[in-house]
């Protein structure tokens, strides 16, 4: 079956999985990067840990406005019923 529907949807769960891998590269890369020593030598930004910060604050921030820019541009809107003709 050759229908467009599937290769879209293919493509866009590709993006997704790379959504994914590049949350998990920099929440890995901030929390064991930067989270490595002594507790008493760690810089603290706005009260957290900077690994911390980094990791989860500031890298989920990026992550939301990343994946909003990834929908925005590579998704698009398809229609679920058979044989209806593209926007």
């Amino acid at each position: 079956m050759n229908d467009k529907r599937f290769k879209i949807a293919n493509r866009e769960a590709r993006i997704g999985v790379v959504l994914v891998v590049i949350n998990f590269a920099i929440w890995y890369g901030f929390a064991y990067g930067l989270g490595n020593g002594d507790p008493s030598e760690y810089e603290y930004i706005l009260g957290f840990p900077a690994w911390f910060f980094y990791s989860c604050i500031a890298g989920t921030i990026f992550m939301i406005i990343l994946i909003w820019v990834a929908i925005k541009v590579f998704f698009k809107d398809v229609s679920f019923q058979d044989g209806e003709d593209e926007k």
